[in-house]
């Protein structure tokens, strides 16, 4: 028996130290039905590559074996497009050794319809958080041995303050009373980094979330929940640069996997110049556009190389994981213009053809419609260039409405902006897909760009909100949060939102401690979000606009009988609007509600309008 028990013991110990040879399979599983069914996996171990690997199934093939400069690394091309559901078997092998060993790989069964999951689009106003501000509903998860940051100080603009993945799955009837249908979360993969982790965009992981933020149970239980309440789950993902503590910076997979990774090897640093026309440019630079694809974001995010297919395939395949892993209903792409152009097709590419319905939104940050316009599916370019993706982000719209709502009226200056703007809709190819916001996470706060102007964030959020776009707000913009001590501090603008921790003295989700001003807001959002959600005609009607005249700003949204009127007035006396001026939108004798005042009138020949301020008049109540 003891001899028996020794070989057991051995064989264990054994079988322990092959299984540890590999370190790393990415993605750490794959799905069957999928349209991508070459799936490349990333193993990762000591001297890996120096073993055969093999597949001994008859509905799998491994297809192709990809090895680079580093032994610690092998790439496998697997063809699952015949593969069963469950377990499998990679065997590993080495000629005259006697440590031979397998690794298991899973594939799972798909969501029913998961190919035909429908993404966001102009029906839907979406609710971004950043998770380490919003609320802390996990004490025991703040500080987590092991990792570089370890440290809670709510004080400090830069540190952890402590929310968490549960912060927000605790506050889900609090999003969708307001009258959200979507969530956008800043990225809560895992960011070890030394400091600054909060934000998120330096990512060390990207197959785990972090575990101050949370468990992946925690993060695909957030995402159903999302979902069971009409919610969309949209994931914040980056494929322009990792983290500098990414496990990849300690034993790079390749000659070629960062941009300029030979540099960075000898101590240089090269970092963007962040000249993002150059991809539309006819006369840049080669040099120029070099540097803008190739140079780092920050010092401390190396830049991926796209344009080497192995990190091609990852990121594109990383993706699609989740997608699948939390049930997405879109991903919002940072820093869209940096990576190699062509891959951001490719990439958008091969997501939209996985799933047709689904939505992307990539960030550009230009106030050159022109630019913005580029990048958006289906415009066309002179270049042939075809980007894919369905969503661009409205920065020329967000920066015409503060702009119009800061200045005297003039004939070039105020509400004139507002107008003008929105008639570049022209150059855009689907303006309703397009996103539009007041602001968000790397911007002012609203409320702060307006000059703390109450009634000024009333008419930017009212205007936003009827908009034919997508809808974005920034958490706690509904209470008037602001960054007015240091403007444009990213700190700062990531505030805390009052009452997601325990004693806060003002809880946000209750009203307990709200200002008059902050609760007056969160009325007035909560009643324009909601009217929103159901307004087919702000959902995809018509819009008609008319020119401002004497401070005075009007736009309509109209769909068979459902009229919208928006109106802006910057008057601060008493004035008298005339409505026969509006007479093609067919509003005579109607009955008109104000959806905030809940007054009913008939709509005559003129409106008394007795302050500045939004009216929002409907005929559907």
């Amino acid at each position: 028996m003891k001899i028996n028990r020794l070989l057991l013991l051995l064989l264990s110990v054994s079988l322990t130290s092959y299984a540890q040879k590999v370190k790393r399979i990415e993605p750490p599983n794959w799905w069957v039905g999928m349209h991508h069914n070459q799936v490349e996996l990333l193993v990762y171990g000591d001297e890996i590559a120096t073993y055969t690997p093999s597949i001994n199934n008859e509905s799998i093939l491994l297809k192709e074996i990809k090895k680079t400069d580093n032994e610690n690394y092998v790439f496998l091309t697997i063809d699952v497009s015949n593969a069963p559901v469950g377990f499998f078997k990679i065997d590993f092998t080495k000629k005259g050794k006697r440590n031979n060993f397998s690794v298991d790989y899973e594939l799972k069964e798909r969501k029913k319809d998961s190919k035909l999951r429908k993404g966001f689009d102009s029906s839907d106003a979406i609710y971004l958080i950043t998770p380490d501000r919003f609320a802390n509903a996990d004490p025991s998860n703040d500080i987590v041995k092991g990792l570089h940051e370890t440290k809670i100080d709510r004080k400090h603009d830069y540190a952890r303050h402590g929310g968490d993945i549960k912060g927000i799955t605790e506050h889900l009837d609090y999003i969708s009373d307001m009258g959200f249908t979507a969530i956008w979360s800043t990225p809560v993969l895992e960011n070890d980094m030394k400091e600054s982790s909060y934000h998120g965009y330096a990512i060390t992981d990207l197959y785990k979330p972090d575990p101050r933020f949370g468990t992946m149970e925690e993060y695909i239980d957030l995402a159903t929940k999302s979902n069971k309440k009409g919610l969309k789950f949209i994931m914040d993902q980056v494929a322009n640069h990792i983290g500098i503590e990414h496990w990849w910076m300690k034993d790079l997979p390749s000659k070629e996997w960062i941009n300029y990774q030979n540099e960075f090897e000898k101590g240089e640093l090269i970092v963007t110049n962040h000249r993002r026309s150059t991809n539309q440019d006819n006369y840049a630079s080669k040099k120029d556009k070099d540097l803008m694809n190739a140079g780092w974001f920050v010092s401390a995010m190396p830049d991926l190389n796209q344009k080497n297919p192995l990190v091609a395939n990852y990121l594109i395949q990383n993706s699609v994981w989740w997608v699948e892993t939390l049930d997405l209903g879109g991903i919002r792409q940072d820093t869209y213009p940096y990576p190699d152009k062509d891959f951001m097709s490719n990439w958008a590419g091969a997501i939209m053809e996985e799933y047709p319905n689904f939505s992307i939104v990539g960030e550009e940050w230009s106030l050159n419609p022109l630019l913005v316009a580029y990048w958006q599916k289906g415009h066309i370019n002179k270049d042939g260039y075809e980007s894919n993706l369905t969503s661009t982000m409205d920065f020329p719209m967000q920066r015409a409405i503060v702009d119009a709502l800061n200045e005297e009226e003039q004939w070039d200056t105020g509400f004139v902006k507002m107008y003008e703007g929105l008639a570049n809709d022209f150059v855009y190819a689907n303006p309703n897909n397009i996103m539009v916001f007041p602001d968000n996470h790397d911007m002012s706060r609203i409320f702060t760009q307006l000059n703390e102007d109450v009634v000024n964030t009333k008419m930017a959020l009212g205007y936003v909100l009827a908009l034919p776009r997508i809808a974005q707000i920034y958490y706690g913009t509904e209470v008037l949060l602001n960054d007015t001590a240091k403007p444009g501090d990213h700190g700062l603008i990531r505030t805390d939102f009052p009452g997601g921790w325990k004693g806060d003295k003002v809880n946000a989700f209750t009203g307990k401690g709200l200002s008059k001003d902050q609760l007056e807001m969160q009325s007035f959002m909560k009643k324009v979000l909601n009217y929103r959600k159901n307004s087919e005609a702000i959902h995809a009607g018509k819009t008609i606009h008319f020119a401002p005249e004497n401070g005075v700003y009007v736009l309509f949204r109209l769909l068979e009988n459902e009229i919208v009127t928006v109106i802006l007035n910057k008057n601060e006396k008493v004035i008298e609007l005339d409505l026969t001026r509006f007479e093609e939108i067919g509003l005579q004798g109607k009955t008109v509600k104000n959806i905030i005042s809940d007054e009913e009138f008939s709509w005559d020949t003129s409106l008394k309008l007795n302050s500045k301020g939004i009216t929002i008049l409907t005929t559907k109540f």
